[in-house]
């Protein structure tokens, strides 16, 4: 990828050498729940009138689709 596309790379990667693995892995903890907040969002958002139940199915399901199957 061109360095253009991506400047703040290099800080990027400079701030994680500096952290702790116990840090490194608390930020992937919280990169991830992140990620599973915007998913429920934009689940709300689309269907706001679906029930709590369904809308956590079609959560679950999205999550599901979403991890990587090395097999």
């Amino acid at each position: 990828m061109n360095p253009k596309q991506r400047p703040h790379h290099a800080l990027y990667i400079r701030i994680l050498r500096a952290m702790t693995p116990e840090q490194r892995l608390a930020k992937a903890f919280e990169l991830g729940e992140l990620g599973r907040e915007l998913l429920r969002a934009g689940v709300r958002q689309r269907y706001p009138d679906y029930p709590a139940a369904a809308l956590r199915g079609m959560e679950l399901e999205r999550i599901a689709r979403c991890h990587n199957r090395n097999y």
